[in-house]
Parts: structure tokens; sequence; C-alpha cells
């Protein structure tokens, strides 16, 4: 088995941020490998993005949040994980709460992205809550999960303007551009063994290293390194 980390993203939809690291590890950008995609949905075309680079696609269905079902498909995503050799977990458009064995599975070890600056705006719809309440800068999170939707510890965050005359989708696209760039990013971090929880604070840590050149109108914390 090679020595990369081994990730298992877990989505819903579209799976473009499972794209964005897909490329992103294929590259040599991260070093790491998409060693499975599991969805709760078995129409969701990030299974069929997986299947499209031969990783495996584990469609697992969900019920209600703390239902029997709900706790029987925790303990098989964890079951998959595992058999497939993960060491982080990544959400990318994951619809659903995460259950008790697969936080205790990976701790410290399921990241998750978020189309906001949180703790502002959690949840779902977030874009068009941003354009209905006026807000100057909108942006994307990532973060470690928690028991919670979109309230675990913050890695890195990427700010975008939000124009007066902004669409909730226009903003939405705007904002899915910078989590293309700072999930990948977030994740070579971890698999460098850079990034150290002290309660709610992650810092970076070890040797800087090139940056990439700043994008006009998005400031991004931490900086980005070259490349992404």
């Amino acid at each position: 088995m090679s020595d990369l980390l081994r990730i298992g993203v877990m989505a819903s939809g579209g799976g473009t941020d499972l794209q964005s690291i897909i490329d992103a590890c294929q590259a040599g950008k991260v070093p790491a490998t998409v060693a499975v995609v599991i969805s709760n949905r078995a129409d969701a075309y990030a299974l069929e993005r997986a299947r499209r680079h031969d990783v495996p696609a584990v469609h697992i269905p969900v019920g209600k949040t703390g239902s029997p079902e709900w706790a029987q498909a925790d303990a098989e995503q964890v079951r998959v994980l595992r058999d497939h050799g993960v060491g982080l977990v990544c959400l990318a458009g994951y619809m659903r709460i995460n259950g008790p064995a697969l936080l205790a599975a990976f701790p410290r070890a399921v990241m998750n992205i978020h189309p906001a600056l949180l703790p502002a705006f959690p949840g779902v719809n977030v874009q068009a809550m941003a354009v209905e309440h006026g807000v100057k800068i909108a942006g994307t999170t990532v973060h470690f999960a928690d028991p919670e939707f979109d309230t675990g510890p913050i890695i890195i965050q990427a700010a975008v303007p939000v124009r007066d005359d902004d669409t909730a989708d226009e903003l939405a696209a705007r904002i899915l551009a910078q989590e293309h760039r700072i999930y990948p990013q977030a994740i070579k971090w971890h698999a460098e063994g850079r990034l150290q929880v002290d309660g709610r604070i992650v810092r970076l840590t070890g040797p800087g290293a090139e940056l990439a050149p700043d994008t006009p109108g998005v400031l991004i914390s931490p900086p980005l390194e070259a490349g992404f």
C-alpha cells in the first residue's frame, strides 16, 4: 500500500469539490489519494465522478438523524472507510449529520467545507441568505467536523465581496471557485501533519512555503501556497 494519505470523500450531490480534490492529488499538489467515495444518494453525480477515476463508489442510504437506520449507516460508513485504509474523511457537500461512530473512528480527521464564513450562516441555502441579509463579504470555510452542522474548529477561510446586484447563484459560483482552492490546501496541510488543534483554534505549524499570488477581491487566511 502507498505511503500517501488515503482520503475517503463523502458527498451528496454533483461532487465539484470532490473533483478538485481528485485533480489536486493526481497533479501531485497534495500528497494523498482518494481511496473511496461514499454518498447517501444513489443518483449523486459524485459517485459517477469517482467511477470515472477508477475510485470505488459506494452508496450507503442514511435514515433520519438519530434513527436506527442512521446508526446502522454510521457503522457501515466506518466499515467501508476502514476497509479502504482511509486516514482522512472529507465531507464535500455531504448533507447529513455525521454519527458518533464516524467521528470516534476518525478523531480530528473529518473535514468539512461550507459555503459561508462560519460561524455566520450555518446550514443550507446560505448564499441566498447572504444576499438577502445584505452582507458585504461572504465566502467559504474548511473546518474539522464535530457532532453538529458547521460548528467545528476552523482551518482556512476565503472571503469574497458581495456585489449589490448579486444573485444567490452568481455569489455561489464565486464562492465555489475558492472552495476548489482552499479544500485541497487544507488537505495538504493535514497530510503534512501541520495542523495543530488547541480547543477551537487550529494553528498551522512548520516551515512556510512560497505563497500563491494574491487574487484581486479575494482574501484567504491562512494564505494559500503557490499552486493553489
